[in-house]
């Protein structure tokens, strides 16, 4: 009776996928989220602190951006503060309403299209 042994390692038994390359002259489309402007508006009640706050806060501005974008809200009526992808946009604007509401001020952010 003889005894086989076997090889130190299998063959492979999976081919690796083919890989597939573009075509020459041929252009590549990427698809974008469309971009939405979040908007503050002034109010007489809500303080500049607080716009301050939600602007370091809720939008990642620093504090000199923060109070420049506070001073022209109060200045003009309104800002463009961020521009996001619609669900992100409508998050933050959900924060800063919660935020508002928590500390009794009317204050409003809303969303446009660009």
């Amino acid at each position: 009776m003889t005894t086989e042994t076997l090889p130190e390692t299998l063959p492979e038994t999976e081919t690796p996928a083919p890989v597939v390359l573009p075509e020459e002259g041929s252009q590549q489309q990427t698809a974008y989220m469309p971009l939405y402007k979040v908007i503050m508006w002034d109010d007489n009640v809500t303080t500049m602190e607080f716009v301050i706050r939600m602007l370091v806060r809720v939008f990642d501005k620093d504090h000199l951006t923060a109070e420049k974008m506070m001073l022209e809200v109060h200045l003009t009526g309104a800002s463009h503060v961020d521009t996001l992808p619609l669900e992100r946009a409508e998050f933050k604007t959900q924060q800063v309403h919660m935020a508002a509401g928590w500390e009794n001020y009317p204050f409003k952010c809303s969303i446009e299209s660009l």
